[in-house]
């Protein structure tokens, strides 16, 4: 039992000492450096280090050098085992507001080890509360209207059923 203890105080130890010295804004700027190449780039106004998390505030994003989209804050939370990433007040610009959603309030996206290939959502917004999951099994996303707010400028791409509004697409 002694032995048990022990191995199990090391991998706790282990776990909260690569938690805590992580070099989370240095993953960011790899992560940045890789968005680039695609011609994606991120301005934030700051970048704030949690013992679990990181938060990046007032964060703009460039595609091609047109500025898409604002950010009031993201927050990316891990626990190893664990991730999630909310947005707050995602704007994107007018020029796209017949395209796509013009505001999504709040955004949560969640990782776990028991789902390797799974990452779940919710958001709400201007076009009302969604959920959804992203399957990179089999490369499937979707996302299911729980209520609904502005959805003309996407209803086309929607499908009703018994349930409701939802939106599948596999690639």
């Amino acid at each position: 039992m002694q032995m048990v203890k022990k191995s199990l105080l090391i991998f706790m130890a282990l776990w909260f000492s690569l938690l805590l010295f992580m070099p989370k804004a240095e993953l960011y700027h790899t992560v940045e450096k890789a968005l680039e190449k695609q011609d994606v780039k991120l301005n934030e106004t700051s970048i704030d280090e949690g013992l679990f998390s990181l938060t990046l505030k007032d964060v703009t994003v460039y595609v091609k050098g047109i500025a898409l989209a604002h950010v009031d804050e993201i927050d990316f939370f891990t626990l190893l085992f664990y991730s999630s990433l909310d947005m707050v007040n995602l704007k994107v610009d007018e020029a796209l507001h017949a395209k796509v959603p013009a505001l999504t309030k709040e955004a949560h996206f969640a990782h776990n080890i028991f789902e390797p290939l799974t990452v779940s959502f919710d958001a709400n917004g201007s076009f009302g509360v969604v959920d959804g999951k992203f399957n990179g099994m089999d490369n499937v996303v979707r996302i299911d209207f729980v209520e609904l707010g502005n959805i003309s400028m996407i209803q086309s791409f929607l499908i009703k059923d018994e349930k409701g509004w939802f939106y599948e697409k596999s690639f």
